[in-house]
């Protein structure tokens, strides 16, 4: 809890676990820039959802799903990509494809974790065609 008074704190009005996740997207589209990567959206949303990240490097179109926790003390964040948040991603992106007019590239779906200790500390960990 001490990591989420230190965000309270960053932000006021903003919900701690929100500036959790925001932190966590920021890390996450960095790492796939510094891989080459271009972001194209960021939180793109629609009627059924939304998409945390989607990226290119000019031949793939990755959307990246981004978890973000302060701790593992209910498990892995990776363990909350479920089957039905899968199939829900999917037809999101569809959505998007068709929102851009995209029909050029192949498409794969990664995971981006991130652990935030409560001293500051972060681990990303990205898991390319996850799913």
């Amino acid at each position: 809890m001490e990591n989420a008074a230190v965000l309270a704190a960053a932000r006021p009005g903003v919900a701690p676990h929100l500036q959790l996740g925001r932190k966590g997207e920021q890390l996450a589209a960095r790492h796939l820039q510094k891989l080459g990567f271009v972001v194209l959206s960021r939180n793109w949303r629609c009627r059924e959802g939304e998409l945390d990240l989607v990226v290119t490097d000019g031949r793939t179109l990755v959307v990246c799903e981004v978890k973000t926790r302060a701790g593992e003390r209910f498990g892995d964040p990776a363990e909350a990509v479920t089957p039905a948040k899968v199939a829900r991603i999917r037809r999101i992106t569809g959505q998007w494809l068709r929102a851009f007019c995209v029909n050029w590239c192949a498409v794969r779906f990664d995971v981006i974790t991130v652990l935030v200790s409560p001293a500051g500390a972060t681990r990303l960990r990205h898991f390319p065609g996850a799913f």
